[in-house]
């Protein structure tokens, strides 16, 4: 594995969770309706680190391998997902809006998994606590859908 590659990868990781620094949850997201099993707060920016850290791995082992193009498309494709998933969520307060994003984000990180472990058996495994953890947070994304109906939205004028 490049240690330079990791860094670049790491580097665009860090770089899609910059959004949740960029619109936070603030009070709106604090008296949403909630399912009872949301995580506490202190448990996404963990989670996201050790994932961001795990998929840069996996990036760099398959980067420079053989037969990697498909595995590096579907790691394009879920960073963008990954990135767009919270202005949209958190930023726009579009709940229902967002639902689309995290099931293309869920088909990428899945597309990621098979395509990286067609490559590689350690870059494939380090794509199964994201998938998970993607699951977690689709379910979660609708489970606020249902729970919030009549949430509006925020203007575009006041992102």
């Amino acid at each position: 594995m490049d240690i330079w590659l990791f860094f670049i990868f790491l580097l665009a990781t860090f770089g899609a969770g910059a959004t949740g620094a960029m619109f936070p949850t603030g009070e709106w997201y604090k008296a949403l309706n909630k399912p009872s099993w949301v995580p506490p707060n202190w448990v996404f920016p963990v989670v996201w680190t050790t994932i961001y850290f795990l998929i840069a791995f996996a990036a760099a082992r398959v980067a420079t391998m053989e037969g990697s193009a498909y595995a590096m498309a579907f790691w394009a494709l879920q960073i963008a997902f990954n990135t767009l998933w919270t202005p949209v969520f958190f930023g726009a307060r579009d709940l229902r809006g967002s639902l689309p994003i995290m099931a293309m984000l869920w088909l990428s990180v899945l597309g990621c998994l098979v395509t990286h472990w067609q490559v590689d058996l350690y870059a494939g495994l380090a794509f199964v606590p994201y998938l998970t953890w993607v699951t977690v947070a689709a379910a979660l994304n609708l489970s606020m859908v249902r729970l919030n109906p009549d949430q509006p939205k925020l203007e575009l004028d006041k992102i």
